[in-house]
C-alpha cells in the first residue's frame, strides 16, 4: 500500500509515518522503482503498536531499542522487563501526583479556613507559615 492508504488506515499523518521512518523506528518500507514508498499489510499493526506505546508513556528512544526490525523477532524477556519497568515508573508518578494533590487540597483547606475577622493578606501569611512549618518538620525527619 502507499503512504496515503497507510495514513488512512492508521489515522497518522503521512509526515508522522515518514518521521518514524527517518529516525529508524519504523522500518517496514520498500521503495518502488519510481521512488515511491510501499508498505506491507503488517505496517498498520507496527504503527498502531508505536502509537499505543507512545500513549502508554514510552519515549521514541525507548521504542527504538525495544521494537525489533521484524515484528516476528520479539525478545520476550526484554519486552517484559521494559513493560514492567514502565508500570513501575507509572506507579511512582501516581504516588508523586497523589502526594502533590494531597498537599494542594490541604492548602485549599487552610485558605478556606480563614477566620472571619482576618483579612486576606494575614490569612496568606498564616497559610505560608503553616506550610513552612510542615517543610521544616519534613526536613528534620529526613535528617534523623
Amino acid at each position: 500500500m502507499n503512504i496515503g492508504e497507510l495514513a488512512e488506515r492508521t489515522g497518522l499523518a503521512p509526515s508522522r509515518i515518514r518521521f518514524y521512518e527517518r529516525i529508524g523506528l519504523f522500518k517496514l518500507v520498500k521503495r518502488k522503482a519510481n521512488g515511491y514508498r510501499s508498505y506491507p499489510p503488517e505496517a498498520v499493526q507496527a504503527l498502531h503498536l508505536i502509537s499505543s506505546a507512545q500513549q502508554a508513556g514510552f519515549s521514541l528512544d525507548e521504542l527504538r531499542t525495544l521494537l525489533p526490525p521484524d515484528l516476528s523477532d520479539w525478545q520476550h524477556q526484554e519486552l517484559l522487563a521494559a513493560l514492567k519497568a514502565k508500570v513501575a515508573d507509572i506507579e511512582a508518578l501516581e504516588a508523586r501526583l497523589a502526594s502533590s494533590k494531597g498537599q494542594l487540597l490541604a492548602i485549599i483547606e487552610d485558605i478556606e479556613a480563614k477566620p472571619a475577622d482576618m483579612d486576606c493578606a494575614a490569612n496568606a501569611k498564616r497559610v505560608l507559615a503553616k506550610l513552612q512549618q510542615g517543610q521544616d518538620r519534613q526536613k528534620d525527619e529526613q535528617d534523623d
